[in-house]
């Protein structure tokens, strides 16, 4: 069985960034987790490894494109 692959420090970029859209728009974790259901604490400590896929979610919960997401953030 193959080991998942972590990569920590594009983690927790995407965890900063996420934050700080979230309260950029003036918005709690229990508001995010109310519209889309995902538990934001652990998303935004880095302590959990979000699929592309939850990523795009909340992105467009936020109304940023994955490009202008990623855009400035580490390319290790």
């Amino acid at each position: 069985m193959k080991r998942q692959r972590r990569n920590d420090v594009l983690i927790k970029a995407i965890a900063e960034k996420l934050v700080q859209l979230r309260e950029d728009r003036g918005l709690s974790q229990q508001i995010v987790y109310i519209d889309t259901e995902l538990h934001m604490g652990r998303i935004e400590r880095g302590e959990y490894n979000i699929t592309l896929s939850t990523l795009a979610e909340l992105c467009t919960y936020y109304n940023v494109s994955l490009k202008e997401f990623f855009k400035g953030m580490p390319n290790p």
